[in-house]
């Protein structure tokens, strides 16, 4: 496949992500997967799913610079 991501979601978005996966019986990475290639096709119902995207309230702006994750 390709690169892996963590990312932080808030608690309605899993909540939604987790009922979303259990209802469809798709991964839920998969469903990411769906939703992060519609929007790059320009799909506009996805705009709202991307407005939650790096939302993270008091973190670092860079994940990557977080003590144990850097790669330098």
């Amino acid at each position: 496949m390709g690169n892996t991501i963590t990312i932080r979601v808030p608690k309605p978005l899993s909540d939604w992500l987790q009922e979303k996966s259990a209802r469809t019986g798709m991964s839920q990475g998969q469903i990411v997967r769906e939703q992060l290639e519609r929007l790059r096709r320009g799909d506009k119902k996805t705009k709202n799913f991307m407005r939650l995207a790096g939302v993270i309230k008091n973190g670092p702006r860079d994940l990557s610079t977080r003590k144990g994750f850097s790669k330098r």
